[in-house]
């Protein structure tokens, strides 16, 4: 069974957008994940399909409706993929859940918009709150964008070659190492010498070291979770 990404959203013309192309949009292509986006809009109220209302005990902006909401996802939800919401207060993501994700059979993802959801169907449809980062963007459909590509390029295949993921920024708690290629010389810098020396334990050694050197200086939280200190 292939991964399946079902997207619930008030803009289902956003997609594939870029999932259509490079590495998830060949995997698209030959079926190794599936993409469904549907509109909220078709379970809206009224007429005009209204899916949101002013937000109770006053204030600016608008709600997605519960009743609204609800209605959307237990039409597309009919299996035990996770329910996923994007949002900017959610738990954020990391390497260890896109993994767990990816290791599933899909996800469920909705995408906010206007001011928030209500927090009912938060609570009735239990929906996981996930965020890509501490900022705000006009709505999910990015963030899902973000967590659907995470998910695609760790599935069997994909990627060129399976090791081509096990160093990377994250994996093993650290961020990436310095990587080289040809020219051997770029305005004036050259590509280290131990890269060129052959020797495959000291250059083991030395992308160890320098992603240590990195982690450290750039994200000393990663560094203290690593060396179980605070976070």
């Amino acid at each position: 069974m292939s991964w399946r990404a079902t997207i619930l959203t008030l803009y289902p013309e956003m997609f594939p957008g870029p999932l259509g192309i490079s590495l998830a949009g060949d995997a698209l292509a030959r079926a190794q994940w599936s993409l469904e986006a549907r509109t909220i809009r078709d379970h809206g109220l009224g007429r005009h399909r209204a899916v949101d209302d002013t937000p109770a005990g006053g204030g600016p902006g608008m709600v997605i409706r519960a009743d609204v909401l609800a209605a959307a996802i237990d039409a597309a939800d009919t299996d035990e993929r996770p329910r996923l919401l994007m949002s900017p207060r959610g738990a954020p993501l990391t390497q260890a859940r896109v993994r767990a994700l990816a290791a599933g059979s899909g996800a469920v993802i909705v995408c906010g918009r206007f001011e928030g959801v209500d927090e009912r169907v938060i609570e009735a449809r239990g929906l996981e709150e996930v965020s890509i980062g501490d900022y705000v963007l006009s709505g999910g459909e990015l963030a899902a964008m973000a967590l659907i590509d995470a998910c695609v390029r760790l599935l069997p295949g994909v990627m060129g070659a399976d090791a081509s993921g096990e160093e990377e920024s994250f994996e093993n708690g650290l961020l990436e190492y310095p990587h080289y290629t040809r020219p051997p010389l770029f305005e004036g810098r050259e590509i280290p010498e131990i890269l060129r020396s052959g020797h495959h334990a000291r250059i083991a050694a030395w992308r160890r070291e320098q992603a240590e050197r990195i982690t450290r200086e750039r994200r000393p939280d990663l560094w203290a979770r690593r060396r179980g200190g605070a976070e």
